[in-house]
């Protein structure tokens, strides 16, 4: 029976990265009928919107979806498309593995990090006062009378809403996470030393949920900063990663440095009932239609996205012949070349030939 999954191409490199992608996970085997829909500038400037309703009644009919890097117009509608679709379909975890690959360029070996990001709070979830508004000017009046401490009156304010149930549930998460993949350890990610009730409350509820694991995978703690340091100085002491939103996002960026960078990054925003699977990186534009760009990331989302169908075999398949591929380093793309000018690097597609290739062989 074919799998139905929605396919956001993009736009950008969007469009290209998702062929390959597409092209790669089909020599698999793995019988899927594609649902394309497409979101992004591209959209905006023919519908007036960057998120049609019809990518995310896509993405809830068949539950699953690939999606390809999505530029959002500065100045006008969402904050950031995939904010907007994670919040829209309540896709709370999202999941960055960070991998060694031999052959790729980076100063560190045999990094094996797994980075769960809560995706629906934090500082992402937009709640924002602009510098000199009337209701600006008036919270902060508020929170002086609360809280006796002033508030520049040119000041702009964010709000870092931070709940118990989304604590619970991204921890549980990566908990689960940790067992299904035979994961030994996670470190619950902080500030709780200076943001005593939001980050606070998520380090006393990962403690809590920690317990329920106890004497089946470890549990640790770690202050931000101070884990931005152990990463670069000593990463393989650490597994999985626990963090809410903001912490996640640059730390999964630091980790993605330690492998050889975003290149090579895959993700996973994923729900109770559903899941959106894409390359970590930006659409990068000026490349837009070269043919030029890494297409690995995107591929080892489809990897991903095939263990989310429980298609294990095809997702073994497909990220050995992409492993092998990069460690040959003969048809790769020019960031995967020694020297980035060498004349023997090959375009997108080219790439994803070649893995296919190793596929079928």
């Amino acid at each position: 029976m074919a799998h139905r999954v929605t396919l956001i191409p993009g736009d950008g490199i969007g469009p290209e990265v998702s062929d390959a992608a597409r092209r790669c996970i089909e020599a698999t085997g793995i019988k899927i009928e594609w649902d394309i829909v497409n979101a992004g500038q591209g959209v905006w400037e023919t519908t007036g919107t960057v998120l049609p309703d019809t990518v995310i009644e896509s993405v809830k009919k068949n539950t699953v979806a690939l999606k390809g890097p999505i530029i959002t117009p500065i100045g006008e509608g969402f904050r950031s498309v995939n904010v907007a679709i994670r919040h829209a379909l309540d896709l709370y975890a999202c999941v960055r593995p960070a991998r060694s690959y031999e052959g790729v360029k980076s100063l560190y070996k045999n990094i094996d990090l797994v980075i769960i990001r809560e995706n629906s709070e934090d500082l992402y979830a937009g709640i924002e006062f602009e510098e000199g508004k009337d209701q600006t000017k008036s919270l902060i009046e508020s929170i002086g009378k609360m809280s006796g401490k002033k508030i520049r009156d040119d000041s702009g304010i964010s709000i870092k809403p931070i709940s118990r149930f989304a604590c619970e549930r991204i921890v549980r998460f990566a908990f689960e996470y940790a067992l299904y993949h035979n994961r030994k350890k996670v470190t619950a990610v902080h500030k709780a030393n200076i943001m005593k009730f939001t980050d606070g409350l998520f380090l006393r509820t990962a403690r809590e949920v920690a317990l329920r694991y106890e004497g089946k995978v470890k549990f640790e703690e770690a202050i931000v900063d101070n884990m931005a340091m152990q990463l670069v100085q000593k990463p393989h002491n650490f597994d999985v990663l626990v963090l809410p939103n903001l912490y996640g996002d640059i730390i999964s960026d630091l980790c993605a440095g330690l492998i050889g960078g975003l290149g090579i990054a895959p993700g996973a925003n994923i729900g109770e009932t559903m899941a959106v699977f894409e390359a970590v990186h930006g659409s990068a534009p000026k490349y837009k239609g070269l043919n030029k760009v890494n297409p690995t990331a995107m591929i080892l989302s489809g990897v991903l996205m095939l263990r989310y169908l429980k298609e294990e075999a095809a997702a073994s398949k497909l990220e050995e012949a992409v492993k092998s591929v990069i460690a040959e380093g003969k048809e790769v793309t020019y960031d995967l070349k020694s020297n980035p000018i060498d004349p023997t690097a090959v375009g997108t597609s080219q790439m994803a030939d070649a893995i296919i290739k190793k596929i079928r062989d």
